[in-house]
């Protein structure tokens, strides 16, 4: 039975470049804050673009955090959110027009495009472009002109720059609305595990934080792979596969999975 420690409360709705958390509920274990570039440097950069991760890098973060989600052909992605069309350019691309959809993600009507309905190299024909242009405007000025990064390719990028500025820069992914990807045949879990297995990232003393705000993909995680795990938490409400479950929530006893 591994150990189980308090669980690790980050701000799911920050707009910061970077988050310093407290260094007894990550990694390190000296005096210093561990910095994560919060999405990357998304006050900079279009948030979830390698240029962001690799700018966040650049002004000091020990750990890159993208947010995780599936294409049709299972690789996972960084993106906010499944649905694209405030991240990229899809709503210009008359090929994909047919494919604008309402869906309920999370027991809300969303519509728009969405990663699980493209292959990766749909995607990849795809160019981000700022979230929340009226809060950081000089970030427009990228729309157009970068990729959506694999999870592959966050890694690549956290291996290079490692190397280039002689320091380990972890990985901080987080797995956006498992519940939903495992319904539709898409789970998160697996494919997040190959990746991390085929780049040697599979022990405790990895740089590694997988994040969730639900925990049933969390307790599954905990018996496929070693790395560190994180419980996120709201200010309201509960874990959406505890929902799904009708589960009343956690009480204050309840132990959280391993960081």
């Amino acid at each position: 039975m591994r150990t189980k420690l308090p669980v690790v409360v980050l701000a799911g709705a920050m707009l910061a470049t970077i988050i310093a958390v407290p260094t007894g509920a990550v990694a390190h274990r000296d005096e210093e804050p561990t910095v994560i570039g919060h999405r990357g440097a998304s006050g900079l950069r279009p948030e979830h673009t390698l240029e962001a991760y690799r700018l966040a890098i650049a002004v000091g973060a020990d750990y890159i955090e993208p947010d995780l989600v599936s294409t049709k052909d299972g690789v996972l992605v960084a993106r906010h959110e499944n649905e694209i069309s405030g991240t990229t350019d899809v709503s210009t691309k008359p090929e994909f027009a047919g494919r604008r959809v309402t869906k309920t993600i999370d027991g809300v009507a969303v519509t728009g495009w969405f990663t699980e309905d493209f292959t990766l190299a749909e995607l990849k024909t795809l160019r981000a472009k700022e979230r929340l242009p009226q809060v950081r405007p000089t970030n427009t000025a990228f729309d157009g002109l970068l990729e959506i990064p694999t999870l592959q390719e966050v890694i690549d990028l956290a291996k290079a720059e490692s190397r280039r500025h002689g320091r380990t820069i972890g990985i901080y992914p987080e797995t956006k609305h498992p519940t939903y990807f495992q319904e539709i045949g898409l789970p998160l879990e697996e494919p997040l595990v190959r990746v991390l297995k085929r780049n040697g990232l599979t022990e405790k003393k990895d740089a590694v934080i997988v994040q969730s705000f639900e925990t049933a993909n969390l307790r599954k995680l905990d018996k496929m792979i070693d790395v560190k795990l994180a419980q996120l938490i709201n200010a309201s409400g509960k874990p959406y596969d505890f929902v799904v479950a009708n589960d009343p929530g956690p009480t204050p006893t309840w132990s959280s999975p391993r960081v």
